[in-house]
């Protein structure tokens, strides 16, 4: 077959493993890749000022067009690919198929590499699309599939693999946390639901069972709904399934009567952006908010994931879906090791809710204090300014210094804060085990719960709430002692007056 011109997909390529640890691997596998298109059109200004789209509108006057999903489709049966799905509303396409007709299509080069004791395809060069595809195409996700994200949150141990509930005076359930912060009483989340993004692990009924009404709340209604493969699959209390029940518990505690939906998907950027554009679009459940405890550090991420990722949150919030993501665990230095600064993705996307975190102390019911979450280099609260993502209108006024590693003047990292460390953790039951968990991972579902409660007090979805509270942060309690500073250089943020690279505008509790 004769290729026709084709163009680099700019972005979509991140080198990051050494040539001699690449191996050759099986091209007669098949595959599926998510190849995302444009939209028809810009989204209004109006539906970020409080007039949301419906999910029809949208589809049918912003998603991606008929036309050019053909096109794909006819570009991918041309290199003798198979479709597998066509979503206009969540601009993708998936196109099945060997490897070796993938690389072709795409002009793809895909080695294996042992990352622990699996096996993943690993991307060694930039995508390319036929030329007359270039401007319709905005990124093909599958073709590489490492691990993208880890989940932010942190077990209590003290010289034990966890502690128990009993063993820890100062751990919270999230109602508990909900009637100390003063979060709107009278409401349940009834008519909401919640959805949850999941990268592994999983739940089991008889848990949540036995966790709910130890709570003394019927247990809330929680789908599972499989993306791409992934499923809910628990197996045990110290994995992933640590961060599921937990996301689970803690959004279902504090808002009881809200449905919540679990999307489970492959940890890949393509299984992570196919379960949030499927929790956005999913005209069956209709979350009106979405909770992320998975990131990673955003120098990991390849533009191509960054820019996607960010116009799927985009859409959300001309939806009036509101996205809470954790802000990460590590403080400044969120994981990595290069001595330098990093802020954590999704949460530094413009269009989602950075949630950082506390350390809060509790006397008879109140609080006696709470500050910036820091134990040590590996637990402590996220936050900083993004190196990638301009800093956007809401945070004009909000004193965001520029990064201390560029000097961009980027998006400030978090919004808001709550609880997070886990020696003031929350009790929670997985696999069977009490246990108390902390984490920004934590902050994300509390958060959730909280747009639930208040999108049934107020009867509309809280949405896209940023312009909201930078302009009136009156509904957040300020936190301002305490540092994130965790690089080996002693380089980080601290807390202070009004906004914060720490814990933002502080915790939040009404609109």
């Amino acid at each position: 077959m004769t290729r026709k011109t084709s163009i680099k997909l700019s972005g979509s390529y991140k080198a990051s493993i050494p040539a001699e640890k690449l191996q050759e691997l099986d091209k007669e596998e098949t595959i599926t890749v998510t190849v995302r298109l444009r939209r028809k059109k810009e989204l209004p200004a109006e539906a970020f000022k409080g007039k949301p789209l419906s999910r029809e509108t949208y589809e049918k006057e912003y998603g991606a067009s008929q036309e050019d999903a053909e096109k794909v489709e006819a570009f991918g049966h041309e290199h003798l690919l198979t479709t597998v799905n066509v979503d206009l509303a969540r601009r993708s396409v998936q196109l099945s198929g060997k490897i070796s007709d993938l690389e072709k299509a795409f002009g793809a080069d895909l080695k294996s590499c042992k990352i622990k004791s699996a096996h993943f395809r690993v991307l060694t060069r930039e995508v390319s699309v036929s030329a007359d595809l270039e401007n319709i195409i905005t990124g093909v996700f599958g073709l590489d599939n490492r691990p993208i994200a880890r989940p932010m949150f942190q077990v209590a141990k003290k010289n034990v693999k966890f502690i128990s509930h009993a063993a820890a005076p100062q751990a919270f359930t999230a109602d508990q946390l909900a009637g100390i912060y003063g979060f709107p009483t009278g409401v349940s989340g009834k008519g909401q639901c919640i959805g949850i993004i999941e990268l592994g692990g999983g739940f089991r009924k008889t848990d949540l069972t036995n966790y709910f009404k130890g709570l003394g709340m019927t247990t809330p209604v929680v789908k599972a709904i499989a993306v791409d493969g992934g499923k809910n699959d628990p197996s045990t209390a110290d994995g992933a399934d640590g961060e599921v029940m937990l996301d689970i518990e803690v959004a279902g505690a504090v808002a009881p009567g809200a449905q919540i939906a679990v999307y489970f998907a492959p940890n890949t950027d393509q299984g992570f952006l196919d379960a949030i554009t499927q929790a956005i679009h999913d005209t069956t459940n209709k979350p009106s908010v979405i909770s992320i405890s998975w990131g990673a550090a955003e120098v990991n991420w390849t533009d191509q994931s960054l820019d996607n990722f960010n116009e799927a949150f985009k859409t959300a919030a001309a939806l009036g879906v509101t996205i809470c993501a954790a802000a990460g665990d590590s403080g400044s230095r969120d994981g990595e090791t290069d001595g330098k600064v990093h802020v954590d993705f999704p949460a530094s996307s413009p269009y989602v809710l950075g949630c950082g975190g506390t350390k809060l102390v509790v006397n008879n019911n109140q609080i006696s204090s709470e500050t910036v979450w820091h134990e040590s280099s590996d637990s402590a609260s996220g936050g900083g300014v993004s190196d990638y993502f301009p800093l956007p209108d809401y945070q004009q006024n909000a004193g965001v210094p520029v990064s201390l590693n560029t000097k961009f003047k980027g998006r400030g990292v978090p919004d808001v804060a709550a609880d997070a460390d886990p020696d003031t953790g929350y009790k929670v039951l997985v696999d069977g085990e009490q246990m108390v968990i902390g984490g920004t991972s934590a902050v994300a579902p509390l958060m959730a719960g909280l747009i639930a409660l208040l999108n049934e007090k107020n009867k509309k979805p809280a949405g896209y709430i940023h312009s909201q509270i930078y302009a009136d942060p009156s509904g957040c309690r300020d936190i301002t002692a305490g540092d994130n500073k965790t690089t080996s250089g002693g380089t980080g943020y601290i807390a202070g007056d009004g906004w914060d690279p720490c814990t933002g505008l502080g915790v939040l509790s009404s609109l």
